[in-house]
């Protein structure tokens, strides 16, 4: 998958594993005069590829939760997809987790070589005294998905704001979805990429300064958008993180994934 390039570069990719109808009003913060319109959501992971390294960013939702909801079509799971993409599950030697979210962590056991980066802050919310008595936002954390990263030890690294994962990827503490999200940014021929994950959803939450509906800071979400222009080398190289034009904006990986896999850069 890699021609030759410096150590620190990297080949991006968007993978969509499922998608869902929705509407409007379900997805951005406040009274939308649009609401009852339709507004598909695509769920995503993204792969990261150099010469020395492997990076997963996010492990998507796992079959057996993708069938107990309504509305939802899963397409293939993350691990399916990368086989196809001729990227072996064991070849992953890192995972970064943006959060812990359902939909961000919930095949992160089938990438049994890696290890899971993710926010201190994060880990700390959601184990912590508050999240159990917020409603609002603990039905969206899969308990058996925490308890493995709980059980994982070592394999687990816990970061304090913006760290280097390995040169050329780093993480970058934004809050606002959640407590402890995290963007990445990512080193490649084009410039750098950030892969915003939820810290915005879709293009039109960054582009038009509108927060989503689901959020733990209003201002950490505001801050996010800025934080992620900041990091990235140009509007064109942030990717949403499940906006169906992902898709449209960046060229397909193959014929046959067309529809599935994006190449970012």
């Amino acid at each position: 998958m890699n021609s030759s390039r410096p150590d620190d570069e990297f080949r991006v990719y968007a993978i969509r594993y499922a998608q869902r109808d929705g509407r409007r009003g379900q997805h951005f913060h406040g009274y939308d005069p649009r609401w009852d319109e339709s507004h598909p959501t695509a769920y995503y992971v993204w792969l990261a590829v150099s010469a020395n390294h492997t990076v997963l960013v996010d492990t998507g939702i796992s079959a057996g939760r993708a069938a107990d909801i309504d509305g939802l079509e899963y397409l293939a799971s993350p691990a399916e997809t990368l086989a196809e993409m001729e990227v072996g599950a064991a070849a992953v030697d890192h995972v970064v987790l943006t959060h812990l979210h359902y939909d961000h962590t919930g095949t992160a056991r089938e990438f049994g070589a890696a290890r899971y980066v993710l926010q201190r802050s994060e880990l700390g919310y959601w184990t912590g005294p508050w999240a159990e008595r917020i409603a609002r936002e603990r039905w969206l954390v899969s308990e058996s998905d925490l308890a493995h990263l709980r059980a994982a030890g070592e394999r687990v690294r816990l970061v304090d704001g913006d760290d280097v994962v390995v040169p050329g990827l780093s993480v970058h503490l934004v809050g606002g979805h959640t407590a402890g999200m995290q963007v990445v940014r990512v080193r490649t021929a084009r410039g750098h990429v950030v892969l915003a994950s939820d810290a915005s959803h879709f293009y039109e939450n960054i582009e038009d300064d509108r927060p989503f509906a689901i959020l733990h800071s209003m201002t950490g979400m505001y801050g996010a958008f800025d934080r992620i222009r900041e990091l990235a080398d140009g509007p064109h190289l942030v990717v949403a993180g499940h906006d169906p034009a992902v898709l449209d904006r960046f060229p397909p990986f193959s014929a046959a994934l067309t529809g599935r896999v994006a190449t970012i850069a």
